[in-house]
């Protein structure tokens, strides 16, 4: 048995990859975390300087773009790092950080998608109670609650995994996950399932919030040409983001339980950090090109900051 006060994992998802691999994935990876923070901090200080974008729909946005950078930096600076070690590892206790703050990251997501179909339900289907509903003070609390929810649920999640008595050292992956420590245990693990599969249900259930609020959200955008292109303004890049985190988190998930354990590393690698790639650059992106006021707010932005540089 292992003392968990001493425990030190071992990362073997680089395993396979030879010196010249390394040497491109680093800079491929390097340039990634770049575009995620550059598109991500550019849409947050556009919102936070441009006055006309503080409206509850870009204060969520924000909030969305923010927990990309909170999510995305307990992976890549240690993964970067790991490209110049011949046998990554990491602490228990930083290994269990990791882990709770990836997947807080992955789930407020959902938190904050939710939010934002919310807003738009009002915006579509109740104009008239749309400021009366969406006060400064209860943004406030929403966004809060889209933080506190996911750190609570991780929090359980992590003093569960952390109960644990652990039979190998050895991880399969590019970083530590909840279910990749699980597996290491040497007693049952079955509490740390249910809790598990009553996260995952309870978080795609927010889908079918989601779900059921655009199907009211279409039917009063028909009834005009001004819903139908609110409609298509606002809500379709809210649909393309759901879509990219639901997929590429669900992927993660279900490849990790049930995901065959034969297969190529490098296949295993991609599926296991793609909601850590695909989400946060696609979804400034997706809002950032597709809503007008964010897109000529950004260019009005840069506009003025290359005038003050010349």
């Amino acid at each position: 048995m292992i003392n968990r006060s001493v425990f030190e994992f071992q990362l073997l998802g680089l395993d396979d990859v030879t010196k010249e691999q390394r040497f491109v994935l680093f800079f491929l990876t390097l340039l990634s975390y770049v575009v995620i923070l550059f598109v991500n901090l550019t849409l947050i200080v556009t919102i936070v300087v441009e006055e006309k974008l503080h409206q509850p729909m870009y204060i969520f946005l924000c909030n969305l773009c923010t927990n990309s950078l909170y999510g995305t930096a307990a992976f890549y600076p240690k993964f970067l790092f790991d490209f110049f070690s011949k046998s990554p590892t990491i602490s228990y206790s930083g290994c269990l950080l990791q882990a709770f703050v990836i997947y807080s990251y992955a789930t407020t997501d959902f938190s904050v998608l939710v939010l934002m179909a919310y807003d738009r339900y009002l915006a579509i289907c109740r104009p008239l109670d749309y400021h009366s509903v969406m006060t400064k003070k209860r943004i406030a609390v929403l966004v809060f609650l889209s933080r506190l929810v996911p750190l609570f649920c991780q929090s359980a999640v992590l003093i569960m995994s952390s109960t644990l008595e652990l039979c190998d050292n050895h991880i399969q992956k590019l970083y530590c996950e909840n279910w990749s420590v699980i597996k290491l245990s040497c007693s049952s693990i079955t509490n740390n399932n249910i809790v598990g599969f009553i996260l995952i249900f309870f978080y795609l259930s927010h889908n079918l919030f989601i779900v059921c609020s655009y199907v009211k959200v279409i039917k009063s955008a028909l009834k005009s040409k001004e819903g139908r292109t609110k409609f298509t303004q606002t809500c379709v890049p809210h649909l393309l983001c759901l879509l990219n985190v639901t997929c590429a988190l669900m992927f993660d998930l279900m490849y990790a339980r049930y995901g065959s354990a034969s297969g190529l590393q490098s296949v295993k690698n991609f599926m296991a950090i793609q909601f850590l790639l695909v989400p946060p650059i696609l979804n400034p992106i997706i809002y950032g090109l597709k809503l007008t006021q964010v897109r000529n707010s950004v260019f009005r932005l840069c506009r003025r900051q290359k005038k003050d540089l010349s």
